[in-house]
């Protein structure tokens, strides 16, 4: 991963984080024959939706159903990325439709997407370069609210204070 890669710790409400039980994150995705495994015990439903991901510590990608939690995926721990993602089958091959950060648990920054296209290429997918819908979170320093900026309004959405330029949600 060259640069060492900036963890994100669990941001969001405490509900979530009470469902995590031991064994129980998302699956994880080391390697292409991984993958080649979990996407064939998919169902055609299943792969119309887009699913939760995690990166965690370790660099690994991990999987989910899309209502699932992120923190749950997570097993509760860090991570390097979080988001939804959707996959299609490109001339026999897997490729990742849409990729996003959308992850109101963890809030990581558009700069997680090293870590996962990392985990995306270890994972043998066929990727963008980039995030396809990149999500935009800063906590507001003076009411401590979470906003996600649209349009590049830096505007907290609850007490209309500036909102700081760089990434500042833990």
């Amino acid at each position: 991963m060259g640069m060492a890669a900036r963890t994100y710790g669990y941001v969001g409400p405490g509900d979530p984080k009470a469902l995590v039980r031991p064994g129980g994150a998302g699956e994880g995705i080391r390697c292409a024959a991984d993958f080649a495994r979990w996407v064939s015990a998919r169902t055609a439903v299943e792969l119309a939706e887009p699913f939760t991901f995690v990166v965690d510590p370790e660099g690994v990608l991990r999987l989910a159903p899309r209502r699932s939690e992120h923190v749950v995926c997570a097993g509760g721990g860090p991570v390097l990325g979080a988001g939804e993602l959707s996959f299609r089958e490109d001339r026999g091959r897997w490729a990742v439709d849409e990729v996003s950060n959308q992850s109101t648990g963890y809030c990581p920054d558009v700069g997680s997407w090293p870590a996962v296209a990392d985990a995306l290429d270890r994972a043998g997918l066929v990727r963008p370069g980039c995030f396809t819908h990149e999500v935009v979170f800063r906590r507001c320093v003076s009411c401590r609210q979470v906003n996600v900026v649209r349009e590049d309004h830096y505007v907290c959405a609850l007490c209309d204070t500036d909102l700081p330029p760089d990434w500042n949600v833990a």
